[in-house]
């Protein structure tokens, strides 16, 4: 996308303005002792964005909240399901069956939904790392062993399918921490060996609409002919309300379908979700593209930014800007910096920020900074990170 047509995409929408989230008990701003030894940092931390959700979305909001009752709901509505279908027809020339559509109150909560489904204790569950370190925890939580392999290592991917006790590959496309996005090549072998082992894909596409012109996001739903499999997404993280708490996804075979609906309707008494959540979706997949593509326009011209000042300061480091997202994953380890522990001291005692360690993620060495804000802010996280990297580099 040339730079006039970003300007012009992001005309009509302002995120340059900051807004004070601090007192809101949100997790980046007033939660940051959770993971931090000490409060009142410049946080670029959690996945979510600093930026107002879009007016369209607000305005619909705003609308339901004014009739007044918010009483039992149901997600199996046409608005919902069709809300879902048109998106992606329009934004990924993809038909998806919403017969197969589910609801939950986030993609973590379907995942490990599906994982009781389809995994006992002690199973495996194959991840790529570096992985989410959500993934991580659900998997853990559950009791189930988790079996890592890097992004990079198809080999190793097959070793790790053809166990006979893995039963479970989670996809996370596009890929976070990374933000690479699957190849269609890449995928159709993800299906191949998943087949070819009996393993059931769970693929959480929750980054999906945050790709960046140049790249193209497939939804999972093109690769699973013959296969036990799930799509598991949010619009919340595109357009910024995961604290409504809503998700959907869609569940390909009828009867892991219907037990995944009986399970959370009946064993988790979660059948009636936020109709807020409900509410936030239609809008935004009604409404909202224009917002969405201001925001991935705005973002990118923030991660370029981000490339042009680490290039400056350490030309040998060769970072680009990811296929998708708003968070700059960054591999310092050219620099000499091989752990966290250091690098995290100077960074919160000196320069009074919080960035992800890349040990959160199973890869010491790395960063990942969250660029999902104003791009004032941007400029002082990235700054305060290359401070921090020379006084520790050796």
């Amino acid at each position: 996308m040339s730079s006039q047509i970003r300007e012009q995409t992001t005309v009509r929408y302002d995120f340059d303005t900051p807004v004070d989230r601090r007192g809101t008990w949100c997790v980046q701003w007033d939660g940051i002792t959770d993971r931090f030894p000490v409060p009142d940092l410049l946080p670029f931390t959690i996945s979510d964005m600093d930026f107002t959700s879009p007016p369209e979305v607000l305005a619909a909001l705003n609308s339901r909240i004014a009739h007044g009752v918010f009483g039992y709901s149901d997600w199996r509505n046409d608005d919902f399901r069709g809300a879902i279908r048109d998106w992606y027809r329009e934004r990924y020339a993809t038909e998806v069956d919403v017969e197969t559509l589910v609801y939950g109150p986030s993609v973590l909560n379907q995942i490990a939904q599906l994982l009781r489904m389809w995994t006992r204790p002690g199973d495996g569950v194959v991840l790529h790392t570096p992985t989410y370190d959500g993934f991580r925890k659900a998997v853990l939580g559950l009791g189930r062993d988790m079996r890592t392999v890097a992004v990079d290592d198809w080999a190793g991917l097959e070793r790790e399918l053809a166990r006979p006790d893995t039963r479970v590959f989670v996809l996370c496309s596009p890929h976070n921490p990374t933000g690479y996005v699957w190849k269609d090549a890449e995928l159709r072998r993800v299906a191949d060996l998943a087949r070819a082992h009996d393993v059931a894909v769970i693929s959480d596409e929750i980054h999906s609409d945050l790709v960046h012109d140049g790249h193209t996001h497939r939804p999972f739903t093109g690769y699973a002919d013959g296969l036990r499999w799930a799509l598991v997404t949010s619009g919340s993280k595109s357009f910024n309300f995961p604290a409504l708490s809503g998700s959907y996804g869609f569940v390909g075979d009828p009867g892991d379908h219907a037990e995944f609906v009986r399970r959370m309707g009946h064993d988790e008494g979660l059948e009636s979700p936020a109709v807020l959540a409900l509410t936030a979706h239609i809008a935004a997949y009604r409404e909202g593209g224009a917002w969405l593509d201001g925001l991935r326009a705005y973002t990118y011209e923030t991660l370029r930014m981000v490339e042009e000042r680490l290039a400056d300061a350490f030309p040998g480091l060769g970072w680009r800007v990811p296929d998708a997202g708003y968070l700059a994953w960054i591999d310092l380890r050219p620099l000499g910096i091989r752990a966290d522990e250091e690098l995290q001291r100077v960074l919160v005692e000196r320069e009074r920020v919080a960035i992800m360690p890349g040990g959160t993620y199973g890869a010491p060495g790395f960063v990942r900074l969250n660029v999902g804000c104003p791009r004032a802010k941007a400029e002082a996280g990235i700054d305060a990170l290359i401070r921090a990297v020379r006084q520790v580099a050796v």
